[in-house]
């Protein structure tokens, strides 16, 4: 117990200690905190979309509940395998123009399920080094060689890739879409590209990505037209299409693979059937209104502009995701209680889950946001921030 102490001690000294805070969610990008009664603003929901709440998705969630129970009652390799999941399996390779798919009960399941089923002992794995936590979790827990390359930095990737690639039988490159805490892309058709050269697995994580960008919604990889370069392409239901879960879409051959090898797979009770429902909603949504993404590109833009248009000078990158960079976690702390008390909610971002001197506040642009909204938080924002002199 000692030990834990003084790793909370630690924490709460350096401003990293997380700790949980209950809200009570109104509605429409509104949230109260159970510890006082004021009315906020969220910034930090990715419900971009706004799909969680429209009428649709919660009529067939509710729909599915009441055809099939509240859970599936045991893994798919079990029991639980119901119709249902294969129908929203053949709507996401329809989505991901891809031959198959295969769900997870959540992302962080999905990647650390499929990395470690591609890559082992004797296998060589590259990663972006700002990927997800839960992508360095899939590395580890496979035993193969993991090298980072620095982000986004395809002189460095090629690089290693040269040095390395023929020491080890098989090699996985791993990367984010739209990355979840800088809010940029990934240079796709590049790395599709060094792929032909240099032969390896490629693995893309289009978690913050699916449902907004593309022709159809179907993400970065359908924006880039690189679909038949990428070998897996993993994505969430719980982000811009408000549901809950994940996906892996892949050739036939490759999610049969997946399905014997694949503990993250094999050994979860499926996904509940109302959850199910909700994301067959949320996909088609995605497919046949296409508003809904022209509307959060426009209010993205706008909150960009009006970011520009205070002072703050940043490049605030290409997506919805958008980070004002504060450096020291105790300073990025304060100005998240500031905008708190102005009507503003979001959470200050730091280490460990950034790197050391990033901490950050995190924006995320959502339907949800009305003009008037935006304009009025660029503005606190942009105050606050000189007032502090950060």
């Amino acid at each position: 117990m000692e030990r834990i102490r003084k790793f909370l001690l630690e924490r709460r000294q350096t401003g990293t200690l997380r700790t949980l805070a209950p809200l009570v969610r109104l509605g429409h990008g509104w949230v109260r905190p159970l510890d006082s009664g004021e009315k906020l603003l969220d910034f930090s929901s990715n419900d971009y979309l706004g799909l969680a709440e429209h009428p649709e998705v919660i009529g067939a969630a509710r729909k599915y509940l009441e055809m099939f129970g509240a859970g599936a009652g045991a893994a798919r390799l079990m029991s639980g395998d119901l119709e249902i999941n294969h129908l929203l399996e053949q709507e996401i390779a329809r989505f991901k123009s891809t031959e198959a798919a295969l769900l997870f009960g959540s992302g962080y399941l999905a990647n650390t399920g499929i990395i470690p089923a591609l890559a082992g002992r004797g296998d060589l794995i590259v990663t972006d080094r700002l990927n997800h936590a839960s992508i360095y979790d899939g590395c580890l827990l496979s035993g193969a060689r993991t090298i980072r390359f620095r982000h986004n930095d395809l002189n460095h990737l090629e690089q290693i890739l040269q040095e390395k690639r023929s020491q080890y039988n098989s090699c996985l490159l791993v990367v984010e879409s739209i990355y979840s805490m800088d809010g940029d892309r990934c240079p796709l058709v590049e790395l599709v590209k060094l792929k032909k050269r240099f032969g390896f697995f490629l693995m893309v994580d289009e978690a913050h990505a699916t449902g907004i960008y593309g022709e159809n919604g179907a993400g970065i990889i359908e924006e880039d037209g690189v679909s038949d370069g990428v070998d897996i392409a993993m994505g969430t239901f719980g982000k811009a299409l408000g549901s809950y879960g994940a996906y892996a879409a892949a050739s036939r051959e490759m999610v049969d693979y997946l399905v014997n090898r694949a503990r993250t797979f094999i050994y979860s009770t499926a996904l509940p059937p109302a959850v199910i429902g909700a994301s067959l909603a949320s996909l088609y949504l995605v497919g046949s209104e296409v508003q809904h993404r022209l509307d959060l590109l426009a209010k993205v833009a706008f909150f960009k502009k009006q970011l520009r248009k205070n002072g703050l000078k940043d490049d605030f990158g290409p997506s919805q995701i958008i980070p004002v960079m504060i450096g020291d976690s105790a300073k990025a702390l304060a100005a998240a209680a500031e905008l708190r008390r102005r009507g503003i909610y979001l959470k200050a971002v730091r280490p460990p889950t950034v790197p050391e001197g990033t901490a950050r506040l995190r924006f995320s642009i959502t339907n949800h946001h009305r003009e008037e909204d935006l304009k009025r938080c660029a503005a606190i924002l942009a105050e606050e921030l000189r007032r502090h002199k950060l």
